[in-house]
């Protein structure tokens, strides 16, 4: 009798910019959608990181996922990497490929390299920059702006990378001119949404008052919450002086703090512990978002959560296709403060928009729907890797020159080390 051939599960090796803490930030959240796919796939995964353990990060061992911390600037990583011989490495965040990716060409060069872009960091950069001149922000900043030279490098360098955004798709395409073939378009993954799930959601009647939740280390996030203080909230607070905003959020600094002012219903809550359950009792989302990229987690988890929402242009790019919103989009503080207010009082409009935000979770961001895409597009570069190569000479040409600049720059560093 002959043995039973099995298939060797494949090897993903990802690399974070910092340990996954899906309950702190949308960006958690993503890594642990990516993780899902591709263990539902059959892969075996390492999660590599060079950051600190914090005390909300994920237990990866949960999931399957092998845990190891490595360092910057030291040739550990190379024999780690020889040793554990991935077939895929993926990078999260373009500042990871940069310091790493020189190391994964050098050592494995048939792995294939993805780079998840989580958003444009030069898109984001160049819009925040525009609103603290007060200038009219252009696409073609994007062309000028340092992080982006850095950031279509990485994306260059690597077999794919994920873009969140269709938006930042057609940025990447139309401004810098980046082949299709270098880049796939994957949104936020989340399950279907049963009739089950519908019934469980909390009532009209049962849910109360505004809610702002984010990541203070995000700067956007910081940001909003000081457009809700300083401009928003006086206005919703005048015609409806009852009327009470809790704002949650991870790692809230000095400053976010000094905001909390319960007596004109501005109340600064700290870290949630539950963001779903909070969410899901709260009747409005508030996200006057000014600058930005990329999609936003808080938005899509309002949607979930049935909870509408009251967002700006920029909030709820790329988000929604051409469907209705979750609620409304003013970028103008007297009609944001308005529709805010119409949406927390109208039983009848805040059920509509209760229905679009699920309509719209079902339509742009079903898992189903891009995990199939995502793996037969793995399997593409493992099979055919040389060829996909041969066509990104820019990409070739890059990883050429900054293997040789980076590796003796991070090889200076290293010997500086040992001789302190």
């Amino acid at each position: 009798m002959k043995p039973i051939k099995t298939e060797r599960l494949k090897k993903l090796l990802i690399i974070g910019f910092v340990w996954p803490e899906p309950n702190s930030s949308a960006a958690g959240g993503r890594m642990m959608q990516l993780i899902s796919v591709f263990a539902a796939n059959r892969f075996k995964i390492t999660f590599a990181s060079p950051a600190l353990d914090s005390d909300f990060m994920v237990d990866l061992s949960q999931f399957g996922v092998e845990k190891k911390s490595i360092e910057l600037n030291n040739s550990s990583f190379d024999d780690f990497i020889i040793e554990l011989n991935p077939d895929v490495v993926l990078f999260d965040r373009f500042m990871i490929e940069e310091q790493f990716g020189w190391r994964v060409a050098e050592n494995c060069p048939k792995a294939i390299r993805i780079l998840d872009t989580e958003d444009l960091h030069c898109l984001r950069t160049a819009r925040q920059k525009a609103f603290k001149e007060n200038s009219t922000f252009k696409l073609t900043d994007l062309l000028s702006e340092e992080v982006a030279k850095r950031e279509i490098a990485s994306i260059l360098r690597c077999d794919l990378s994920y873009i969140i955004s269709e938006f930042e798709l057609k940025v990447l395409k139309d401004v810098f001119k980046i082949d299709s073939a270098l880049l796939q378009y994957l949104p936020f993954l989340v399950e279907e949404m049963s009739e089950e799930d519908l019934l469980k959601l909390p009532s009209f009647e049962d849910r109360q008052h505004f809610v702002f939740i984010g990541n203070f280390l995000h700067e956007p996030n910081w940001n909003t919450v000081q457009c809700l203080k300083e401009t928003i909230w006086p206005l919703i607070r005048k015609d409806f002086p009852e009327a009470v905003l809790q704002v949650y959020g991870a790692y809230p600094s000095q400053k976010v703090l000094q905001l909390h002012q319960p007596k004109n219903g501005f109340f600064i809550m700290g870290r949630a512990t539950d963001a779903n359950e909070i969410v899901k009792n709260a009747r409005i989302v508030l996200a006057p978002i000014r600058f930005g990229a990329g999609l936003k987690g808080k938005l899509l988890e309002a949607m979930q959560c049935g909870t509408p929402s009251v967002t700006s242009v920029i909030g709820s790019e790329a988000m929604h296709e051409n469907l209705p919103w979750n609620g409304f989009i003013e970028d103008t503080p007297d009609e944001f403060a308005k529709k805010a207010i119409s949406l927390y009082k109208d039983q009848n409009l805040w059920g509509q928009a209760q229905k679009n935000g699920i309509a719209i979770v079902h339509e742009c961001y079903l898992k189903d729907k891009y995990s199939e895409k995502l793996i037969n597009r793995v399997n593409a570069l493992l099979n055919d890797y040389e060829v996909h190569r041969l066509h990104n000479f820019m990409g070739s040409l890059l990883q050429h020159h900054t293997l040789k600049s980076t590796k003796y720059m991070a090889k200076w560093i290293e010997a500086k080390n040992k001789h302190l």
